[in-house]
């Protein structure tokens, strides 16, 4: 029974995802009437900003400047992800797509594809190629 609810909500946290990413491209595309390719990249990069986000917040609890329990890390990681992954599609947006408001299509389809190879590649060149464990939040 644990493993079948394990997996039950294994699945809706799968799917939760995959709904944000498309929930997300339909709005910027029946907004801005634009295929944001960087947009999967962003996603992947604010992973990586709550995974950052979290070991930090349990190293600085860890070593007893903070005295946190687990669920206010997990609030304070939520949220200061939200926060730094905003600025980080505010900046995309400033230095990719806004010079490219008035341009052709073509132009902002291919900014957006370079957009995300440069996080993609960065992400490899900063972190490399390993698995990373997101820590545990609850228990």
């Amino acid at each position: 029974m644990v493993f079948f609810l394990q997996n039950v909500v294994n699945a809706l946290q799968w799917g939760s995802f995959y709904a944000l990413i498309a929930l997300g491209y339909s709005m910027v595309y029946g907004i801005l009437l634009l295929f944001n390719f960087a947009h999967g990249d962003i996603f992947m990069s604010g992973a990586y900003i709550g995974f950052f986000v979290a070991t930090g917040l349990l190293a600085v609890v860890a070593s007893g400047v903070i005295a946190l329990p687990n669920w206010a890390v997990l609030v304070l990681t939520i949220l200061l992800s939200m926060l730094l992954t905003s600025f980080l599609g505010m900046l995309v947006e400033r230095i990719g797509y806004r010079p490219l408001r008035n341009a052709p299509r073509a132009s902002a389809a291919i900014t957006g594809l370079m957009i995300g190879i440069i996080l993609e590649t960065g992400n490899l060149a900063l972190l490399g190629a390993q698995r990373l464990s997101f820590p545990a939040l609850i228990e």
